[in-house]
Protein backbone atom coordinates (compact mmCIF):
# COMPACT_ATOMS: atom_id res chain seq x y z
CA UNK A 1 0.00 0.00 0.00
CA UNK A 2 1.46 3.19 -1.06
CA UNK A 3 1.11 6.89 -0.10
CA UNK A 4 -1.85 7.20 -2.98
CA UNK A 5 -3.17 4.14 -1.40
CA UNK A 6 -3.17 5.39 2.23
CA UNK A 7 -6.11 7.60 3.97
CA UNK A 8 -6.97 8.01 7.45
CA UNK A 9 -6.88 11.13 8.84
CA UNK A 10 -5.16 10.69 12.25
CA UNK A 11 -7.22 13.16 14.72
CA UNK A 12 -4.16 13.94 16.75
CA UNK A 13 -1.92 16.97 16.60
CA UNK A 14 0.67 15.30 18.49
CA UNK A 15 1.93 11.62 19.65
CA UNK A 16 2.67 12.56 23.87
CA UNK A 17 0.95 9.37 25.06
CA UNK A 18 -0.32 6.26 24.59
CA UNK A 19 -3.85 7.17 26.47
CA UNK A 20 -4.85 9.81 23.76
CA UNK A 21 -4.53 6.68 21.15
CA UNK A 22 -7.93 4.70 20.35
CA UNK A 23 -8.14 1.28 18.78
CA UNK A 24 -8.55 2.18 15.42
CA UNK A 25 -5.26 4.80 15.87
CA UNK A 26 -3.36 1.82 17.02
CA UNK A 27 -4.22 -0.27 14.15
CA UNK A 28 -3.87 2.21 11.47
CA UNK A 29 -0.39 2.93 12.99
CA UNK A 30 0.47 -0.75 12.86
CA UNK A 31 -0.86 -1.54 9.37
CA UNK A 32 1.52 1.27 8.44
CA UNK A 33 4.47 0.29 10.16
CA UNK A 34 3.70 -3.10 8.51
CA UNK A 35 4.29 -0.96 5.06
CA UNK A 36 7.24 0.71 5.88
CA UNK A 37 8.61 -2.63 7.82
CA UNK A 38 8.45 -4.13 3.92
CA UNK A 39 9.82 -0.96 2.22
CA UNK A 40 12.60 -1.31 4.30
CA UNK A 41 13.79 -4.24 3.51
CA UNK A 42 13.61 -3.46 -0.46
CA UNK A 43 16.82 -1.10 -1.90
CA UNK A 44 14.43 1.55 -2.51
CA UNK A 45 14.33 2.88 0.88
CA UNK A 46 13.62 6.31 0.30
CA UNK A 47 10.29 7.90 -0.33
CA UNK A 48 8.95 11.24 -0.42
CA UNK A 49 5.75 11.76 1.81
CA UNK A 50 7.15 14.35 3.96
CA UNK A 51 9.10 16.14 1.01
CA UNK A 52 9.40 19.92 1.92
CA UNK A 53 8.68 19.64 6.06
CA UNK A 54 11.11 20.03 8.55
CA UNK A 55 11.68 17.63 11.35
CA UNK A 56 13.82 18.68 14.45
CA UNK A 57 15.22 15.70 16.91
CA UNK A 58 15.39 17.86 20.67
CA UNK A 59 16.92 15.48 23.04
CA UNK A 60 17.94 16.52 25.96
CA UNK A 61 19.19 13.40 27.44
CA UNK A 62 21.59 10.84 25.34
CA UNK A 63 20.10 8.07 23.03
CA UNK A 64 21.05 5.99 20.52
CA UNK A 65 18.49 3.72 19.49
CA UNK A 66 15.81 6.34 19.77
CA UNK A 67 17.84 9.18 18.18
CA UNK A 68 19.09 6.98 15.35
CA UNK A 69 15.73 5.46 14.30
CA UNK A 70 14.20 8.72 14.26
CA UNK A 71 16.56 10.40 12.04
CA UNK A 72 16.58 7.43 9.88
CA UNK A 73 12.32 7.72 9.51
CA UNK A 74 12.69 11.11 8.76
CA UNK A 75 15.20 11.10 6.16
CA UNK A 76 13.74 7.68 4.48
CA UNK A 77 10.59 9.77 3.92
CA UNK A 78 11.92 12.99 2.51
CA UNK A 79 11.89 15.35 5.74
CA UNK A 80 14.47 17.78 6.14
CA UNK A 81 15.94 16.64 9.33
CA UNK A 82 18.09 18.55 11.84
CA UNK A 83 19.18 16.50 15.00
CA UNK A 84 19.68 19.84 18.26
CA UNK A 85 22.70 19.35 20.17
CA UNK A 86 21.52 20.37 23.18
CA UNK A 87 24.99 20.10 25.00
CA UNK A 88 25.84 22.66 22.55
CA UNK A 89 22.68 24.64 22.71
CA UNK A 90 21.63 27.85 25.21
CA UNK A 91 20.27 25.54 27.41
CA UNK A 92 23.97 24.97 28.97
CA UNK A 93 23.87 28.72 29.00
CA UNK A 94 20.68 28.68 31.53
CA UNK A 95 18.24 29.48 28.24
CA UNK A 96 14.85 27.90 30.04
CA UNK A 97 12.88 25.13 28.40
CA UNK A 98 10.37 27.66 27.27
CA UNK A 99 12.37 29.78 25.91
CA UNK A 100 14.24 26.98 23.93
CA UNK A 101 10.90 25.94 22.79
CA UNK A 102 9.79 29.49 21.13
CA UNK A 103 13.06 29.79 19.56
CA UNK A 104 12.64 26.95 18.15
CA UNK A 105 8.87 26.99 16.93
CA UNK A 106 10.04 30.56 15.56
CA UNK A 107 12.38 28.54 12.77
CA UNK A 108 8.72 27.06 11.39
CA UNK A 109 9.73 23.28 11.84
CA UNK A 110 6.57 20.95 11.29
CA UNK A 111 7.49 18.22 13.13
CA UNK A 112 9.30 18.41 16.90
CA UNK A 113 10.97 14.55 18.45
CA UNK A 114 11.38 15.74 21.92
CA UNK A 115 13.18 13.67 24.42
CA UNK A 116 13.53 15.22 28.50
CA UNK A 117 14.68 14.05 31.71
CA UNK A 118 11.29 16.02 32.86
CA UNK A 119 8.13 13.85 33.26
CA UNK A 120 5.40 16.39 30.84
CA UNK A 121 8.52 18.10 28.63
CA UNK A 122 7.16 17.38 25.43
CA UNK A 123 3.51 18.25 26.50
CA UNK A 124 4.64 21.53 27.82
CA UNK A 125 6.96 22.34 24.44
CA UNK A 126 3.86 21.45 22.79
CA UNK A 127 1.28 23.78 24.73
CA UNK A 128 4.01 26.39 24.24
CA UNK A 129 4.88 26.32 20.39
CA UNK A 130 1.55 24.52 19.05
CA UNK A 131 4.13 22.56 16.92
CA UNK A 132 3.13 18.95 16.61
CA UNK A 133 5.39 17.33 18.99
CA UNK A 134 6.48 13.61 19.60
CA UNK A 135 7.14 12.55 23.06
CA UNK A 136 10.44 10.38 22.50
CA UNK A 137 10.29 9.31 26.35
CA UNK A 138 10.23 11.69 29.14
CA UNK A 139 11.18 11.28 32.90
CA UNK A 140 9.64 8.08 34.03
CA UNK A 141 6.54 8.76 32.89
CA UNK A 142 6.26 7.80 28.74
CA UNK A 143 8.04 6.47 25.73
CA UNK A 144 4.79 5.41 23.13
CA UNK A 145 6.78 4.75 20.52
CA UNK A 146 8.48 2.47 21.80
CA UNK A 147 5.67 0.68 23.20
CA UNK A 148 4.32 0.67 19.47
CA UNK A 149 7.42 -1.19 17.90
CA UNK A 150 6.91 -3.84 21.27
CA UNK A 151 3.66 -4.13 20.26
CA UNK A 152 4.55 -4.12 16.20
CA UNK A 153 7.36 -6.49 16.95
CA UNK A 154 4.86 -8.91 18.79
CA UNK A 155 2.31 -8.67 16.72
CA UNK A 156 4.46 -9.86 13.66
CA UNK A 157 5.24 -13.19 15.54
CA UNK A 158 2.03 -13.77 17.55
CA UNK A 159 -0.57 -12.28 14.80
CA UNK A 160 -2.26 -11.09 17.79
CA UNK A 161 -1.23 -10.13 21.30
CA UNK A 162 -5.13 -10.45 22.59
CA UNK A 163 -5.44 -12.74 25.21
CA UNK A 164 -2.07 -13.24 25.35
CA UNK A 165 -0.42 -13.03 28.71
CA UNK A 166 2.53 -10.87 28.69
CA UNK A 167 5.23 -10.26 31.78
CA UNK A 168 6.93 -6.56 32.11
CA UNK A 169 10.38 -7.44 35.06
CA UNK A 170 12.92 -5.27 36.22
CA UNK A 171 12.97 -1.33 37.21
CA UNK A 172 9.38 -0.62 36.49
CA UNK A 173 9.55 2.17 38.95
CA UNK A 174 11.75 4.22 37.04
CA UNK A 175 10.48 3.00 33.50
CA UNK A 176 8.55 4.97 31.12
CA UNK A 177 8.99 1.64 28.69
CA UNK A 178 6.74 -0.25 31.39
CA UNK A 179 4.06 2.47 31.65
CA UNK A 180 3.20 3.47 27.97
CA UNK A 181 3.13 -1.11 27.27
CA UNK A 182 0.74 -1.56 30.27
CA UNK A 183 -1.16 1.46 28.56
CA UNK A 184 -0.75 -0.10 24.91
CA UNK A 185 -1.07 -3.90 25.59
CA UNK A 186 -4.12 -3.63 27.80
CA UNK A 187 -5.86 -1.47 25.41
CA UNK A 188 -4.97 -4.24 22.71
CA UNK A 189 -6.65 -7.01 24.86
CA UNK A 190 -3.35 -8.46 26.11
CA UNK A 191 -3.22 -9.97 30.07
CA UNK A 192 -0.20 -7.78 31.94
CA UNK A 193 1.58 -8.67 35.16
CA UNK A 194 4.39 -6.97 36.65
CA UNK A 195 7.47 -8.73 38.38
CA UNK A 196 9.77 -6.68 40.54
CA UNK A 197 11.40 -6.41 44.14
CA UNK A 198 8.69 -4.01 46.25
CA UNK A 199 11.84 -1.09 46.01
CA UNK A 200 11.31 -1.31 42.27
CA UNK A 201 7.85 -1.06 41.87
CA UNK A 202 5.47 1.93 42.01
CA UNK A 203 3.51 2.61 44.93
CA UNK A 204 0.44 2.59 42.60
CA UNK A 205 1.04 -0.30 40.35
CA UNK A 206 -1.58 -2.46 41.95
CA UNK A 207 -3.98 0.07 40.53
CA UNK A 208 -2.65 -0.25 36.63
CA UNK A 209 -5.11 -3.09 35.57
CA UNK A 210 -2.07 -5.80 36.04
CA UNK A 211 -1.45 -8.52 38.20
CA UNK A 212 1.65 -7.67 40.36
CA UNK A 213 4.26 -10.37 41.34
CA UNK A 214 7.47 -10.50 43.51
CA UNK A 215 8.56 -14.05 42.39
CA UNK A 216 9.73 -14.40 38.83
CA UNK A 217 9.32 -17.95 38.50
CA UNK A 218 5.83 -17.25 39.60
CA UNK A 219 5.41 -14.47 37.23
CA UNK A 220 6.29 -16.45 33.98
CA UNK A 221 4.75 -19.39 34.40
CA UNK A 222 2.22 -19.63 31.43
CA UNK A 223 3.25 -16.34 29.66
CA UNK A 224 3.87 -15.96 26.13
CA UNK A 225 5.81 -13.13 26.17
CA UNK A 226 8.68 -11.55 28.51
CA UNK A 227 9.76 -8.22 28.50
CA UNK A 228 12.59 -7.20 30.81
CA UNK A 229 13.55 -4.02 31.90
CA UNK A 230 16.95 -2.36 32.36
CA UNK A 231 18.17 -1.42 35.69
CA UNK A 232 18.97 2.94 35.55
CA UNK A 233 21.08 3.28 37.85
CA UNK A 234 21.22 6.74 36.60
CA UNK A 235 17.59 7.65 38.39
CA UNK A 236 18.70 6.09 41.29
CA UNK A 237 19.26 8.00 44.61
CA UNK A 238 19.72 5.10 46.92
CA UNK A 239 20.00 1.33 47.61
CA UNK A 240 17.48 -0.07 45.44
CA UNK A 241 19.01 -3.72 45.15
CA UNK A 242 21.67 -5.59 47.59
CA UNK A 243 23.47 -6.03 44.45
CA UNK A 244 24.07 -7.06 40.70
CA UNK A 245 25.10 -10.57 41.35
CA UNK A 246 21.73 -10.99 43.61
CA UNK A 247 19.47 -9.22 41.33
CA UNK A 248 20.29 -11.63 38.47
CA UNK A 249 19.83 -14.50 40.92
CA UNK A 250 16.24 -13.31 41.75
CA UNK A 251 15.31 -11.38 38.36
CA UNK A 252 17.74 -12.40 35.56
CA UNK A 253 15.89 -14.08 32.77
CA UNK A 254 17.21 -17.39 31.46
CA UNK A 255 16.35 -20.24 29.19
CA UNK A 256 15.91 -22.16 32.44
CA UNK A 257 13.66 -19.86 33.84
CA UNK A 258 11.64 -19.19 30.16
CA UNK A 259 11.02 -23.12 30.61
CA UNK A 260 8.32 -22.23 32.87
CA UNK A 261 6.93 -19.69 30.06
CA UNK A 262 4.22 -21.08 27.32
CA UNK A 263 5.95 -23.24 24.49
CA UNK A 264 7.81 -21.03 22.36
CA UNK A 265 7.53 -17.67 24.74
CA UNK A 266 8.85 -14.43 23.32
CA UNK A 267 11.58 -12.22 24.62
CA UNK A 268 12.23 -8.55 24.24
CA UNK A 269 14.20 -5.88 25.60
CA UNK A 270 14.40 -2.08 25.14
CA UNK A 271 17.58 -1.15 25.07
CA UNK A 272 20.44 -0.86 26.12
CA UNK A 273 20.87 -3.97 27.86
CA UNK A 274 23.29 -5.26 30.98
CA UNK A 275 23.76 -9.04 29.79
CA UNK A 276 24.37 -10.62 33.13
CA UNK A 277 22.15 -8.77 35.37
CA UNK A 278 18.66 -8.48 33.65
CA UNK A 279 19.31 -11.21 31.20
CA UNK A 280 21.45 -13.86 30.49
CA UNK A 281 23.73 -13.21 27.59
CA UNK A 282 22.85 -16.58 25.72
CA UNK A 283 19.01 -15.99 26.00
CA UNK A 284 19.39 -12.74 24.36
CA UNK A 285 21.12 -13.60 21.07
CA UNK A 286 19.02 -16.57 21.06
CA UNK A 287 17.18 -16.00 17.63
CA UNK A 288 14.11 -18.65 18.29
CA UNK A 289 12.93 -16.39 21.17
CA UNK A 290 14.82 -12.96 21.46
CA UNK A 291 13.09 -10.40 19.68
CA UNK A 292 15.54 -8.07 20.60
CA UNK A 293 17.10 -7.27 17.21
CA UNK A 294 13.03 -7.46 15.80
CA UNK A 295 12.54 -4.62 18.15
CA UNK A 296 15.98 -2.84 16.73
CA UNK A 297 14.21 -3.24 12.98
CA UNK A 298 10.58 -2.20 14.04
CA UNK A 299 11.56 1.20 15.62
CA UNK A 300 12.84 2.59 11.98
CA UNK A 301 9.17 1.43 10.80
CA UNK A 302 6.82 2.07 13.50
CA UNK A 303 8.16 5.83 13.48
CA UNK A 304 7.94 6.08 9.82
CA UNK A 305 4.67 5.69 10.56
CA UNK A 306 4.19 7.77 13.35
CA UNK A 307 5.60 10.73 11.42
CA UNK A 308 3.90 10.05 7.92
CA UNK A 309 0.70 10.47 9.47
CA UNK A 310 1.72 13.34 12.48
CA UNK A 311 2.78 15.26 8.81
CA UNK A 312 -0.14 14.64 6.89
CA UNK A 313 -1.99 16.01 9.60
CA UNK A 314 0.21 18.86 9.73
CA UNK A 315 -0.29 19.80 6.02
CA UNK A 316 -3.80 18.93 6.16
CA UNK A 317 -3.96 22.38 8.92
CA UNK A 318 -1.49 24.11 6.73
CA UNK A 319 -3.94 24.32 4.05
CA UNK A 320 -6.84 24.61 6.09
CA UNK A 321 -4.93 28.08 7.30
CA UNK A 322 -4.38 29.38 3.96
Amino acid sequence: MGRADFHYDFPHRSLLSIADLNPLDVQMLLERASHWHGVNRTPDKKHDPLKGLTQINLFFENSTRTQASFELAGKRLGADVVNFSVSASSTAKGETLADTARTLAAMNPDLLVVRHKASGAPDFIARETGLSVINAGDGTREHPTQALLDAFALTERLGDVGGRRILIVGDILHSRVARSNVLLLSLLGAQIRLCAPPTLLPADADRWGVDVFHDLDDAIEGCDAVMTLRLQKERMSGGYIPSEREYFRFYGLTHRRMEAAQPGALVLHPGPMNRGVEIDGALADDEEVSLILDQVEAGVAVRMAVLEMLGEQTRRNTERRR
